[in-house]
Parts: C-alpha cells; structure tokens; sequence
C-alpha cells in the first residue's frame, strides 16, 4: 500500500509543477488540456477505430497500385532494382518485392478494375472512422445518410489533393539542388489542406475555417515527422521483421505506423476543440445516468467521454 500511495503522491507533484508551467506559458497550458481532454474521450480507441479501417483500406489501395506498378514495370526493364534501391532494403524482403512486381505485371488489368471498386469501399469505411472520431472530440453526433455523401466529396477532394502533391513533388525534383527546401515547404502546405479540408467536410460541428487551422497545423507537422519516421523505421523493420515472420513482418510495420497516424487524428481533432473552447467558452447540460437500487455511492462528476465519478452518499 505505501509504494502505491508514493507512486500517487509523485503523480500529484508532477501534476501541481505542469500546472504551474501551464499558468506561466499559455501554450503549455492548451497542451496539457489537450491531453487531458485526449484521455477523457478515451483517444486511444478512436485512434484504433481509424487504424483499423486505414489497414482493411490499404488492400483495395495495394491492388490499385499494382495495376499502376504493373503497367510502368512492364515497360521498364530497371523498374524492380529501382524501387529496391529506393527503399533500401534487402534479403527476404528484397525477394518478396521482386515477386510482388512481377506479379503485378501479369495481374495489372484485372487488379484496375477490383481495386476501384474496393477503394471506394473502404474508402467510405475510413471516411466513417475519421468522421467518429472528430465528432466525438467535438461531442456532436452524425447526419446518416448526409455523412455518407459528404464522404464521397471528402474522397474526390482528398485525391486531388494527393496528386496534387505528387505532381508538386515531382515538379520540384526538377529544380536546383539549393532549392530542396521547397519539397518540405510543397509537402506542408498541401498536407495543410488535406488537414483542412478534413475537418471542414467531415465534421458536423460548423465553426468555420479560421477555427480548423490550429489543429491542421498539429495534423500537418506530425504527418510530416511521421513520414520521415516512416521512410527511416519501416524498410527496417520490415527488413528485419521479414526475417522472422515472413511477409507478416510487413503487417507488423505497417500497423504501427498507421496507430501513431490514428492517434494524430484524434489529437489533431481534439487541438481544435480545445482552442474553441478556449475562446468561445462552454454550456454546462444535466446528463441522466442509471439508478442502481442498494447503491451507497452517488455521481459526483461526469467527463467528456460519458463516465461518471462517484463518491459515497452521505445520510
């Protein structure tokens, strides 16, 4: 009992010197209300809600881009090595692309057509986790079937903005070496307004675009390090993972990857609430929750998510 009421009387002095900071610094303050509202709604599983649905999305994806892999590598004899050199990995893994891209041009025709069709299916299954889950920051339900078509033009915007970016990229590649800051500079910009365009189809909570930006910028630099993170971790872990379990190995890295961009989701989502509320204020509402007969505590408390705190009723 007394390691666990040190350990507690710790936690509490931890608490009073962040809240200090918080009182000193302004922006501190927004990040520990960030994360305490991120614990509140139980962050952790609308972050798994996004990576499960970004997951069963990357199999129709996967096959679309074999169909586009197997039209360019069936005319480029040096594609394979490239794409190889390129990620920078070796051995089993190495193997399994190889395989992959030659798959991929014999099945690239039929793979076209099932992979537009699945895409837009788990598509639409994304959208809806995505949907959830900022909702949920902003407390507000959704709107049925209007969530649905709102969802096909958050897929037709978010497409023209991933070429866009693919276009810019490789535009830029062409120019002076000295200009290779404008590749990041390209990349933060247009995932801004992927960020921006999310929050604003997505949500049901109208409060304009202005209010959107704090939590797009949050969404945009943590893509980016994500990225970068990614481009690092996983050939790696694919590598050495493919060593031990095969072409599971890639699942495991690419599940990981796609649990921390769940979690940016939803701290992301959250940053904008918290700001709102910071300057617009809340509305306190009475919630009705079950009476337990022979019950001798009472709801004191209820938080963000729907829980409530009780202590014990007094006679």
């Amino acid at each position: 009992m007394v390691p666990e009421v040190s350990r507690w009387v710790q936690a509490e002095i931890v608490r009073a010197k962040l809240d200090r900071l918080g009182e000193r610094w302004k922006w501190f303050a927004t990040v520990l209300a960030v994360q305490k509202r991120y614990r509140e709604l139980n962050g952790n599983y609308l972050a798994s809600s996004v990576t499960l649905s970004a997951f069963l999305s990357i199999f129709p994806l996967l096959l679309f881009a074999i169909a586009i892999v197997g039209f360019v590598a069936a005319g480029n004899t040096n594609f394979t090595s490239d794409v190889i050199g390129q990620l920078g990995i070796n051995g089993l893994a190495a193997d399994n692309i190889t395989n992959a891209l030659s798959k991929a041009q014999e099945s690239r025709r039929a793979a076209s057509i099932i992979g537009i069709v699945g895409l837009l299916w788990s598509g639409l299954g994304l959208v809806a986790a995505l949907q959830y889950a900022i909702n949920a920051a902003w407390q507000v339900g959704g709107r049925g079937w209007r969530d649905k078509l709102k969802g096909l033009l958050w897929l037709g915007g978010a497409a023209l903005l991933f070429l866009t970016s693919f276009a810019t990229t490789a535009a830029i590649n062409w120019l002076p070496g000295y200009l290779a800051p404008l590749t990041t500079a390209a990349s933060l910009s247009v995932s801004m307004g992927l960020w921006l365009w999310t929050f604003k189809v997505l949500a049901t909570r109208e409060v304009g675009w202005k209010a959107l930006v704090p939590g797009a910028v949050v969404g945009a630099v943590g893509l980016e390090v994500l990225k970068v993170v990614g481009g690092i971790y996983v050939p790696r872990a694919v590598g050495s993972a493919s060593a031990l379990y095969g072409t599971l190995g890639i699942v495991f890295a690419t599940l990981a990857w796609l649990l921390f961009f769940g979690r940016l989701v939803v701290y992301a989502a959250v940053t904008n609430v918290v700001r709102w509320e910071e300057d617009h204020g809340t509305v306190v509402l009475e919630m009705e929750v079950p009476k337990v007969q022979g019950d001798t505590t009472k709801p004191v408390d209820v938080t963000r998510a729907g829980e409530t705190k009780s202590q014990a009723a007094t006679v």
